[in-house]
């Protein structure tokens, strides 16, 4: 079992996370911290934002459990900042690419689960301010909102092949 604990570790910082991001991203982004995460609400020139610099934010509690695991051979925290690392490379995918389309990677991918990320985060994004804003979250979504999205794309279906 002892072999089986950082990928277990791993998984769990994982799953951790999302509630980890949506606390974070409701009551730092969306509080003290919204100097660095209001440009991401409003479209400014350039490519860069100053909510980037939470890449980096998030990017050191990984490092820091992948490093310290390592020089002392704990080897569950190098697995738990791996899991960490894991979910930032979601949420780029995820968030950057899918989302935002800030690089033209990820532009046809839709599936219900996927419309209704897009969803949520287009709801997220309709409120400009730090107060009242709502659906902190990224990968987790409602079952009720996936079913919706599942019953409209299959209705689109439905529409081109009788159009075809």
């Amino acid at each position: 079992m002892e072999n089986w604990g950082p990928l277990l570790a791993g998984i769990a910082a994982f799953v951790l996370m999302e509630g980890a991001a949506w606390a974070a991203h409701k009551y730092l982004m969306h509080g003290w911290l919204w100097f660095l995460h209001a440009d991401h609400h409003t479209k400014e020139p350039g490519f860069f934002e100053k909510n980037d610099a939470f890449f980096l934010i998030f990017a050191l509690p990984s490092w820091l459990c992948i490093m310290l695991g390592m020089m002392n051979n704990v080897w569950v925290s190098v697995g738990f900042g791996f899991g960490i690392a894991a979910y930032g490379l979601a949420y780029f995918f995820v968030h950057e690419l899918f989302i935002h389309q800030r690089f033209r990677w990820i532009r046809n991918i839709d599936t219900p689960y996927f419309r209704a990320v897009r969803r949520l985060h287009k709801m997220h994004h309709k409120v400009l301010t730090k107060e009242e804003s709502a659906h902190f979250g990224m990968l987790w979504v409602p079952r009720q909102l996936i079913r919706e999205e599942a019953a409209a794309l299959k209705k689109e279906l439905q529409r081109a092949q009788q159009q075809a």
